[in-house]
């Protein structure tokens, strides 16, 4: 892991990042958010989660791109987690058609998993937002990705899964969307691809086919606050 110094972070509840929480939110919210960036708090609105496998195919990762670039476009705010694969397509093709993107990391915010991805979260903190529920110093472990799923979900109006197989950890922010009454999608390609049986089992639940980007936009909110991007 890497470590980065001569960083500035802020310390929020959820409602003060995200605004109002009802009462099952409020169950599952950390106590205490930490936070590195210039993104305006109250964070602006809408935002969508874009997520799946850290081992993308290349059909995946452009899709992930497209996806993103859809958003972005309609001044959505692209939030991932900052794994390798599709949370990284995601990130790097927001900030390329000059959008705002949020990293929700599991890790403290001083710390860079994967390492590759240093200058990548660099950037993040310093034009946008990166944010993590992980004080400094508290210890690397596997479950803290589970966790900032978790967090990841109440973070976001939405949630697309772009990719993923029948263990991936993006399936565990997929079960915390539908659990949080969000919208979740899960993109027409894997929902048909019939060696996978966590899609079938998740639209079930509520979960939505998305078969075109724009799709997700008529189930975000609108908001005043939506940042201007550049076009």
């Amino acid at each position: 892991m890497k470590t980065l110094k001569g960083m500035q972070t802020c310390t929020y509840t959820l409602e003060e990042l995200a605004g109002p929480l009802n009462d099952v939110e409020k169950k599952f919210a950390p106590k205490k958010l930490y936070v590195a960036g210039t993104l305006p708090i109250p964070l602006p609105s809408p935002r969508s989660a874009v997520i799946g496998s850290r081992k993308a195919s290349p059909e995946g990762l452009k899709a992930a791109s497209d996806i993103t670039r859809t958003l972005v476009r309609a001044g959505v705010v692209v939030v991932s987690g900052l794994a390798e694969g599709i949370d990284t397509s995601a990130h790097k093709t927001a900030i390329d058609e000059g959008g705002n993107t949020i990293a929700v990391l599991g890790t403290p915010l001083n710390r860079v998993y994967p390492r590759k991805n240093l200058q990548l979260q660099e950037a993040i903190m310093r034009h946008h937002l990166v944010i993590s529920q992980f004080p400094m110093g508290y210890p690397i472990q596997p479950k803290n990705f589970v966790i900032r799923n978790r967090l990841m979900a109440l973070i976001s109006d939405a949630s697309i899964i772009v990719e993923a197989g029948d263990s991936s950890g993006s399936l565990h922010q997929g079960w915390e969307a539908l659990r949080l009454g969000r919208p979740l999608f899960i993109r027409s390609s894997i929902v048909n691809d019939h060696s996978l049986r966590w899609p079938k089992t998740m639209l079930e639940y509520g979960a939505l086919e998305l078969s075109d980007p724009e799709e997700v936009l008529d189930f975000l909110p609108s908001s005043g606050r939506i940042l201007k991007v550049a076009q």
